[in-house]
């Protein structure tokens, strides 16, 4: 199937047939009223997602997939409860690559242009050593990939694919900002926390076509996985202790003992607030259409 035959979540209508590629978000096996066994599906592409129901063969069907996995999904639109379902004739598992910023809502902003802009953040470090730590961070090749997918939560600020570096290229700008309010500040210090504080959740979610969360992500948390991507980083470059040290209390610390980790810690505070709110408002306006 072309991506041009795929038909969106966002632009499924009551009556429409559907032969397309989603994210399986959700199975769970039921009975309706009368004891037969059905189906009861979410399921998800990056503009959003949709119930999804199977009565007919749902023994047989239930053994082709598993929640997590991208399929390919025949059948029709109805309206349930006001809002598009798919009623599905037919599964088949999809031959495409199982991409998060494919098959989950991904970043308000394009994900290239966030990278080139944390790279342009992160060359304007003034202190040489942690402008090579955050460099060193950031520009290796596994972590690039598994961080651009990344959200910064499941179900919380920031829950979408790309999330976790949307949020950050918006907290080490607001960073930036303070700093030049507050020249007191160890301007370096704030840009390297601001850009590297979100580092952990290259490893905090499993990767592929759902957002799910990592045993590491769940029993450490992000903080935590920052802190060791860092750690790693500064042993091999030699980076002063010191500085290294001012940089995750910014990340893993008590906010108050230092401006530059209020800064930091204020500035995440503020962007994840505001993630919510948006989610919030968008979430309305969804139920009033």
């Amino acid at each position: 199937m072309s991506a041009e035959a795929r038909t969106a979540v966002r632009d499924l209508v009551e009556g429409q047939l559907v032969d397309s590629t989603f994210a399986v978000i959700r199975k769970d096996r039921r009975r309706t009223r009368t004891g037969s066994p059905y189906l009861a599906l979410e399921l998800a592409d990056k503009t959003g997602r949709v119930r999804a129901t199977i009565f007919d063969d749902a023994p047989i069907l239930d053994g082709r997939f598993a929640a997590g996995d991208v399929i390919r999904v025949l059948g029709s639109v109805e309206e349930y409860r006001g809002r598009p379902q798919i009623v599905v004739r037919s599964i088949e598992q999809a031959d495409v690559p199982a991409d998060a910023l494919e098959f989950t809502p991904g970043a308000r902003r394009d994900v290239d242009d966030l990278e080139g802009f944390l790279e342009f953040l992160a060359d304007e470090i003034a202190d040489p050593a942690l402008r090579d730590l955050t460099r060193a961070v950031l520009n290796d090749g596994e972590f690039r990939v598994r961080f651009r997918s990344a959200p910064m939560s499941v179900e919380q600020h920031h829950a979408y694919a790309g999330g976790a570096l949307q949020h950050t290229v918006a907290v080490a700008t607001a960073s930036r900002e303070l700093w030049l309010l507050h020249p007191r500040l160890d301007e370096s210090v704030v840009s390297a926390a601001s850009l590297l504080f979100a580092v952990g959740a290259a490893d905090a979610f499993v990767q592929g076509p759902v957002l799910q969360q990592a045993e590491e992500g769940r029993l450490l948390g992000i903080p935590h996985l920052s802190v060791r991507r860092i750690e790693r980083a500064a042993e091999r470059l030699n980076t002063p202790r010191e500085r290294v040290v001012a940089v995750l209390h910014c990340i893993d610390g008590d906010r108050s003992r230092t401006p530059e980790a209020a800064c930091v810690h204020g500035a995440i505070a503020l962007d994840a607030a505001v993630s919510v709110a948006l989610s919030q408002a968008a979430g309305r306006a969804t139920e009033a259409q």
